[in-house]
């Protein structure tokens, strides 16, 4: 909490002054008198105390209303703030071979959240939350390229996204990968963006099969914006690897598949992009990747925001008005009765 206007606390100075004269006073009232048992028995009425009881309210109610002439408030936001931020935009593969279960932790049993894209999406959540200043975007590919989410500083709206992000089960002959489009989808998104750096986190299991773009020329435009490409290839290339696939009835079973993906283009992909290629094949490889990029160097930019408070001093001013009238009143009703 601060004060709007301190230098209206220079007003209770002379309160302060008024009270302790009428403190003293008080002490000090009284005249000699030796014959104390010719006075009369009865105290002082009501209407006197009243009148002695008047200036100390008007003195607390005058106080009031000096305490709420500073404006005691509460700050809400902040104004021009500095930050270190990045504009990110996360590619995902969303193709079939994403319910691949390779990555499962020993020891856990293959289920719909050890699959490839459920501890992607997990890993990249808490990659959003580790970078709060950052904008970031969401791009998911598979036949085709859509941008679930446009770079954002609501974090809290992206997860929820990145929450909801699924597979499309599609006929067996459309599923497809289009790394080209996703990487093209997402240095669109990155285009306008206001941070100076930018960056790609590619993540994907499969080769390029469909798209209008190849990823050659998608990578080349990423250099000349200056955009680098962290590319993330996931998954073993094992003939028995254990991938969840739909059966009637909206039911899952677990089939065994060659896996293998073009590991060539990922890299090329880095490479002509001036970013870095990673090898995943496990959940820990995968953290520690993610890791690495949030290592990255930032640039500081500035962003300025409404300053909005929360003021306090309703309360001091009303407080102050009922305690000046009572005292008027008071005052008044004493010197009515007292004439």
């Amino acid at each position: 909490m601060n004060l709007a206007n301190p230098w209206a606390l220079l007003m209770a100075l002379p309160l302060t002054i008024a009270a302790w004269r009428l403190l003293r006073r008080a002490r000090r009232s009284g005249v000699r008198y030796s014959a104390i048992a010719r006075l009369p028995a009865k105290s002082a009425g009501w209407r006197a105390r009243l009148a002695a009881l008047t200036p100390y309210v008007m003195i607390a109610g005058l106080s009031m209303m000096v305490g709420s002439s500073a404006r005691p408030r509460s700050p809400l936001s902040r104004q021009d703030k500095s930050v270190d931020s990045i504009a990110i935009a996360i590619a995902v593969d969303v193709s079939g071979s994403m319910l691949a279960l390779d990555l499962t932790p020993k020891g856990q049993k293959f289920s719909m959240d050890t699959t490839r894209l459920a501890i992607a999406k997990k890993l990249f959540a808490e990659f959003v939350e580790k970078r709060p200043d950052d904008l970031i975007g969401l791009v998911t590919f598979g036949t085709y390229a859509a941008t679930p989410s446009p770079l954002t500083a609501d974090h809290d709206a992206l997860l929820n996204v990145l929450k909801g992000v699924e597979i499309p089960f599609l006929d067996e002959g459309e599923q497809r990968t289009a790394i080209g489009d996703g990487l093209a989808t997402a240095l669109a998104r990155l285009k306008e963006a206001r941070p100076k750096s930018k960056i790609v986190i590619l993540l994907s299991d499969g080769e390029n099969n469909t798209g209008a773009v190849e990823p050659d020329e998608a990578a080349k435009a990423a250099a000349a914006m200056g955009i680098k490409v962290y590319a993330i290839g996931v998954g073993t290339r094992s003939q028995r690897t254990p991938v969840l696939a739909p059966i009637p009835f909206g039911r899952m079973t677990i089939q065994y598949a060659n896996m293998e993906f073009d590991e060539h283009q990922l890299k090329s992909i880095a490479s002509t992009t001036g970013g870095k290629y990673f090898s995943v094949n496990d959940r820990d490889s995968l953290e520690e990747a993610l890791e690495e990029i949030d290592n990255l160097e930032t640039t500081r930019i500035e962003t300025s925001t409404y300053e909005r408070y929360a003021e306090h001093f309703p309360p001091f001013l009303l407080a102050g008005a009922l305690l000046i009238l009572v005292a008027t009143s008071l005052s008044m009703l004493a010197v009515r009765r007292l004439a």
